[in-house]
C-alpha cells in the first residue's frame, strides 16, 4: 500500500480520473509538484502532492496512510474537475473513508481542527453558463455548502475556492496564468492577504442521537459493505 509522504504544512489532494487528457488539471499538478521538489525552502511551507487515481487505482484506499498525510498539515487542498456539480467518485470515497467519526469530526475528532481546506477546482462549462438564465440554473456558489459544511464539521476554515470555468477551451496563455497563481498561493500560505479577513470555522457538534454506531464509526466504505454482503 502506498507510504505517507514526509511532513508538510501543504497537503494536496489530486483526483482526476484522466488526468491525461487535462491540459488544465495537469498544469496545476506540475506547478504543485515543481513546490514538492523544491522541499520547502526557507521561507516557504513544504508541499506534499497525493494523486488518488495513480494511488489507488483499485479504489483501495490507505486509510492510515491517508490519516498520516493530513496530520501534519495546515493547508489541505482538494484540486479536481466538478462532476455533476459534485467531485469525482475516487475523491468522495477518499471523504467517506478517510474523514472519519471519532478522527475527523464527531466525539474526540479533533484531527482537523484549525486547519485550512481550499477546493481548486474546473468546469466544462464556462462562467456564464452558471446564471439562473442558464444551462445550471444557479450561481456556481450555490453548489459548494456540501464542501463548506465538510470543512465545519471537522473545525477547518474554508477558503475561497480557485476555480476556473471552462477548461476545456482555455487558451495556453489562460492555463499558465492559472497555473501560476495557483503555484504562488501554494507557495505563500498562510500569508494570503485576505486571511485576516476570513472568519473562523463555527463549532459543528454532532448529537449524540445521530453519531453513528461504534463498529461503523471507523470502518472503510468497503470494508461495511463485505460484512453486509
Amino acid at each position: 500500500m502506498p507510504q505517507p509522504p514526509d511532513p508538510a504544512d501543504v497537503l494536496v489532494i489530486v483526483a482526476h480520473p484522466q488526468m491525461e487528457q487535462s491540459r488544465v488539471n495537469r498544469a496545476l499538478q506540475r506547478a504543485a509538484v515543481a513546490l514538492e521538489h523544491r522541499g520547502g525552502d526557507a521561507g516557504t511551507p513544504r508541499v506534499a502532492v497525493r494523486d488518488l487515481y495513480a494511488l489507488y487505482p483499485d479504489y483501495l484506499i490507505d486509510v492510515a496512510a491517508e490519516q498520516a498525510a493530513l496530520a501534519t498539515a495546515k493547508l489541505v487542498v482538494w484540486q479536481h474537475p466538478i462532476h455533476w456539480y459534485s467531485m469525482p467518485p475516487l475523491m468522495k470515497l477518499w471523504v467517506d473513508e478517510v474523514l472519519t467519526y471519532g478522527w475527523a469530526y464527531g466525539a474526540g475528532g479533533t484531527a482537523l481542527q484549525g486547519k485550512d481546506l481550499w477546493l481548486v477546482a474546473t468546469t466544462g462549462g464556462p462562467e456564464e453558463s452558471y446564471r439562473p438564465d442558464n444551462s445550471n440554473r444557479y450561481f456556481f456558489d450555490a453548489f459548494l455548502p456540501p464542501f463548506e459544511q465538510t470543512a465545519a464539521l471537522c473545525g477547518m476554515r474554508f477558503l475561497p475556492p480557485l476555480v476556473l470555468h471552462g477548461a476545456h477551451r482555455a487558451s495556453d496563455a489562460e492555463v499558465a496564468a492559472h497555473a501560476a497563481v495557483y503555484a504562488e498561493r501554494l507557495g505563500s500560505h498562510p500569508n494570503w492577504p485576505e486571511m485576516d479577513e476570513l472568519a473562523a470555522c463555527p463549532a459543528c457538534e454532532v448529537p449524540a442521537a445521530e453519531r453513528p454506531p461504534e463498529s461503523a464509526a471507523r470502518a472503510p466504505t468497503h470494508v461495511i459493505e463485505k460484512a453486509s454482503a
